[in-house]
């Protein structure tokens, strides 16, 4: 389901509708894709020191603050930044939290070489990082959520985001590594949707999921009955 701009409350909220249909089987596997405006985001293991900006700030900036049921520490979202949310049963596929962390960041490799651009992970980091000249900058940053093996929560890929919003946190409490889009490493203007197009293609694949569009008012009508399902396997509506 292509949200497209979408407050952060109401796409958590979503989210936990979805996770409980999902452990119901009531839906097959699902994926979320949005934008959110301006909002930092507290995770589970979120300092407050790694937030820089005052309330007050925040407020007069009109950026958002919530806290998150997702790992990882505090992190920004906005407008040019594609979130995606994978609604998926790993009991269906492998019970390994460190496997699909990894399978997520493999997603946003894959995505990046699309456009030419070579991405890695750093060892004890997580996240999607690119090797400039002054030092390593995070492209993709993800924050998961298990609850009986269902996920919520996901990635958080850069393409035209307002980096100079990282400078109110630390983003994703690392101090010494900035933040990049790829927009910013190309140097000219990338269509979203052509961005979402390869993210979700990377999707189908690393996942190995056969993704097909959901008509939106076919899934809430499922979430609004108990008795009717969705037939499938993985959904990206």
């Amino acid at each position: 389901m292509d949200l497209g701009l979408i407050a952060y409350g109401p796409a958590c909220e979503l989210q936990h509708r979805l996770v409980d249909a999902r452990k119901t089987h009531r839906i097959p596997d699902v994926l979320l894709l949005c934008e959110h405006p301006h909002v930092i985001t507290m995770g589970r293991n979120a300092r407050p020191e790694h937030l820089l900006a005052s309330r007050r700030l925040l407020k007069q900036m009109n950026v958002e603050l919530h806290s998150s049921d997702r790992g990882g520490d505090v992190t920004y979202h906005g407008p040019g930044q594609i979130v995606a949310y994978p609604i998926f049963d790993l009991a269906e596929q492998i019970r390994d939290v460190r496997w699909y962390v990894d399978r997520l960041e493999e997603v946003m490799i894959r995505t990046t070489a699309d456009f030419g651009v070579d991405a890695s992970r750093i060892c004890g980091q997580h996240g999607v990082w690119i090797q400039t000249a002054t030092g390593h900058e995070k492209i993709g940053a993800l924050g998961v959520h298990m609850s009986r093996w269902v996920t919520s929560h996901g990635i958080a890929y850069n393409v035209s985001t307002d980096l100079q919003k990282f400078d109110l946190l630390v983003p994703c409490g690392i101090a010494d590594k900035k933040v990049t889009s790829l927009e910013r490493l190309l140097g000219q203007r990338i269509a979203m949707d052509q961005v979402k197009e390869r993210l979700v293609t990377h999707f189908g694949g690393v996942f190995s999921r056969w993704l097909e569009k959901i008509k939106p008012e076919h899934l809430i009508g499922t979430l609004e009955s108990p008795h009717e399902a969705i037939a499938g396997t993985t959904a990206s509506v």
